[in-house]
């Protein structure tokens, strides 16, 4: 790339490696080279990319862990054309990345406060960037619980890693499955039930708390129902949310949620910016 970056033009990068997660799910290794490492460093936890694919288009993707030296890690699920194309290439294969775009986490203003992480599903992939984050600067955040719930243990993410984070006593862990053939989960104990089931009665020091919420849409209003219950503050519940974004700029109001852009004003949004918005959740 010479010259300044355009958020219209997708910077020249090389799938480098492929993990795969489960049956359907995959975290890939892109590298976008030196000149797409300034940009790319600008990163907060919560913005997202655009990824390219060609001949197959264009998706919003967040990145499950900061950028680093132009290196960017993408969690992916195989649901449509374009991830299946994905899918199937080959280490080599080139791709296209414009970003990042979008509000990510206060970070910043969570410093000194307890955080409290709630992921359902495949919205952990975009907490994880904020876990890297708070472990990077595990110092200068109170306590950190993440409570994680997922159809069965085989498509738990990432649950080995958060295991051994736990086990360094570094964050407090919860997971709950709908079903679990199983009593353990990698060697930890896991609940059987649904999220909300594991904030029902959990005492935290809520008054000071950040929480972030990422998962599917039918779990927002029961979790932040709960949370302003226990005495979170709506400015300080922040919602993740995924909305069918296209151009990543505001421009084609394809992401509109009442009046704001999940693209622009998001995808990170504080509950009290909501709360007038009967759509939003």
């Amino acid at each position: 790339m010479t010259g300044p970056f355009s958020p219209h033009i997708p910077v020249a990068a090389t799938l480098t490696a492929k993990r795969d997660l489960t049956s359907d799910t995959a975290l890939f290794t892109l590298s976008a080279g030196r000149d797409a490492a300034g940009f790319l460093s600008t990163f907060v936890p919560g913005q997202f990319v655009q990824l390219s694919v060609p001949g197959g288009g264009e998706i919003p993707i967040s990145p499950a862990e900061p950028p680093s030296a132009g290196m960017i890690r993408l969690c992916v699920r195989r649901v449509g054309h374009v991830t299946g194309l994905l899918h199937r290439l080959p280490a080599g294969s080139p791709l296209g990345i414009r970003g990042p775009f979008g509000r990510g986490f206060p970070v910043d203003e969570m410093a000194g406060h307890p955080v409290l992480l709630l992921a359902g599903g495949l919205g952990i992939a975009p907490l994880r960037s904020l876990i890297s984050h708070l472990m990077a600067y595990r110092e200068k955040f109170g306590e950190i619980t993440l409570m994680y719930g997922a159809r069965e243990p085989s498509v738990m993410l990432f649950r080995d890693e958060l295991v051994e984070l736990a086990g360094r006593g570094l964050i407090r862990l919860y997971l709950t499955v709908d079903f679990a053939p199983e009593d353990q989960v990698g060697g930890y104990s896991c609940a059987r039930g649904l999220l909300p089931d594991l904030l029902e009665g959990f005492r935290f020091d809520a008054a000071n708390s950040y929480a972030a919420v990422c998962g599917p849409p039918p779990l927002y209003r029961c979790l932040t129902a709960d949370l302003e219950q226990a005495g979170v503050h709506p400015s300080r519940v922040l919602l993740s949310l995924e909305r069918r974004m296209r151009c990543g700029i505001g421009r084609c109001c394809h992401c509109a949620i009442g009046q704001k852009l999940c693209c622009t004003d998001g995808p990170v949004f504080r509950l009290s910016e909501l709360k007038d918005i009967p759509e939003a959740l």
